[in-house]
C-alpha cells in the first residue's frame, strides 16, 4: 500500500499536475483573457508592496531557474564540466538558501499586506489569499531542506532528485523509485512544488506567462482620449 502511494505521488501525479497546468493556462487564456493578470492594488500600502515584490519575485526567478537547470540538466554534463556532486550540492545550499531568505522576507511583507490591511483584505480573493500562503508554506520548506541536505554534503542526494527529475521528464516507470528513501522534507516540499503546478492556472499565478514584449516594440502612442476642438459637437 505505502509504495503504491508513493508511486501514485511522485510517479502519477507530477503528470497529471503538468497537463493540467499546460492544457488549464491555455483554456484560461482563450476563454477569459481578461482574467489573465496578476490585478494590482498599488495604491494602498505601496511602499510595502514595491519592496516585498521585489525581494519575492528576485527571489523566485533565482530559486526557479535554479531548480530548472539544477535538475534537469543531465549529470553527465556536470561530470564533464568537473564539477562534483558535492560542489554542486554546496552551490545549491549556498544560492539557494539565499535566495529562499529574499523570498520569504518579500512574501512576507506582502502576507501582512494583505492579511492587516482591511481594505486590501476586502478586495482580495479566497484564491489570491490561498496561493500565497502555498507559495509560502513552500519556501519554508525549502529552507527546510536546506538543514537536512547540510548532513549530506556527498552530492548523493542531489544526485537522487535529478534521477528522478529527468525520469519523470523522459517518461520513465521506474522514476519514483530514486527518491523512495528521500527524508519526508524532501518529499513534502516535491508533493508541495506539485500542487502550486496544479492550481497555477486557477489564480493570478497565470501573470508569469506573459512579458510586456510588445511595448518595447509598440509604434506610436496610445491614444487613451481623443482631444476635440473647441465648439465641435462632443
Amino acid at each position: 500500500m505505502i509504495d503504491f502511494l508513493h508511486t501514485a505521488l511522485f510517479g502519477i501525479y507530477p503528470y497529471i499536475c503538468l497537463s493540467v497546468l499546460a492544457i488549464g493556462s491555455i483554456i484560461r487564456y482563450d476563454r477569459e483573457p481578461y482574467t489573465w493578470r496578476a490585478g494590482s492594488s498599488q495604491l494602498l500600502r505601496r511602499r510595502q508592496l514595491v519592496l516585498g515584490s521585489v525581494l519575492f519575485h528576485l527571489g523566485v526567478l533565482v530559486i526557479f531557474f535554479g531548480h530548472l537547470v539544477g535538475l534537469l540538466t543531465p549529470i553527465a554534463v556536470f561530470d564533464a564540466l568537473g564539477i562534483s556532486h558535492g560542489a554542486k550540492q554546496l552551490l545549491a545550499i549556498i544560492a539557494g538558501g539565499v535566495a529562499g531568505v529574499l523570498a520569504l522576507i518579500g512574501a512576507s511583507l506582502l502576507l501582512h499586506r494583505r492579511l492587516f490591511d482591511a481594505r486590501i483584505r476586502s478586495t482580495t480573493s479566497f484564491a489570491d489569499m490561498a496561493i500565497l500562503l502555498l507559495l509560502y508554506a513552500q519556501l519554508v520548506l525549502g529552507l527546510g531542506t536546506i538543514a537536512v541536505s547540510m548532513n549530506h554534503l556527498d552530492g548523493h542526494e542531489m544526485v537522487t532528485f535529478m534521477s528522478w527529475a529527468q525520469g519523470i521528464f523522459t517518461f520513465r516507470a521506474d522514476a519514483a523509485q530514486h527518491i523512495a528513501h528521500a527524508h519526508w522534507v524532501f518529499k513534502l516540499h516535491i508533493f508541495l512544488g506539485l500542487t502550486i503546478f496544479l492550481v497555477f492556472p486557477f489564480t493570478r499565478l497565470v501573470h508569469m506567462f506573459s512579458a510586456p514584449v510588445r511595448y518595447v516594440f509598440r509604434s506610436g502612442y496610445q491614444i487613451v482620449r481623443r482631444r476635440v476642438p473647441k465648439g465641435s459637437a462632443k
